[in-house]
């Protein structure tokens, strides 16, 4: 990774910029102005509205949480966030949840949820963590479908509403 948080990429999506970033870098509202656009088209505006009310960006605030944002020609055109996982208000120490991950339906295809997915674990290890779990909507058939090319196994058969997919980080041990 270079110094300005840049990460070489494939062919097809080598002008696009990895970026690890704060909270409240106003880049990240790209990011969340996607999410909106999206959730309401899958769920209508009260469900996109409740979904990005849930989950207020602090959340996802240094320095138990990051956000990763890919960036075309100044545009954010694909992200998503960690942040600790808590079930029920406990702690589950050692385990990120990853959040708001989205691509642009114009950019999708090109491999850059999986590059978001890649940084994103690449940034809970940073931080320590040894697992994580994500969820995802049961109308969004695209996510689901990556999740598993990538190793997240749905493990919960009796939830509709979330579908829960865990996974271990393994440490990479660089020599």
């Amino acid at each position: 990774m270079a110094q300005d948080g840049t990460t070489a990429g494939t062919a097809e999506a080598a002008d696009v910029r990895m970026l690890t970033v704060h909270h409240d870098d106003p880049r990240v509202q790209g990011l969340l102005d996607g999410l909106l656009e999206e959730y309401t088209e899958r769920y209508g505006a009260e469900g996109a509205a409740s979904e990005l009310s849930r989950y207020p960006v602090s959340e996802f605030a240094a320095p138990h949480g990051r956000i990763v944002l890919a960036e075309l020609d100044g545009e954010v055109v694909a992200g998503g966030a960690l942040r600790p996982y808590a079930p029920g208000g406990g702690e589950r120490p050692g385990t990120a949840e990853f959040k708001r991950i989205w691509t642009s339906a114009r950019h999708r295809r090109r491999g850059l949820g999986r590059r978001v997915m890649t940084a994103l674990e690449d940034a809970a290890r940073a931080l320590g963590y040894r697992d994580v779990i994500l969820f995802t909507g049961p109308n969004q058939p695209e996510a689901v479908a990556l999740y598993e090319r990538i190793g997240y196994r749905w493990t919960d058969p009796a939830t509709i509403a979330d579908l829960p997919y865990p996974k271990a980080i393994p440490f990479v041990h660089v020599l």
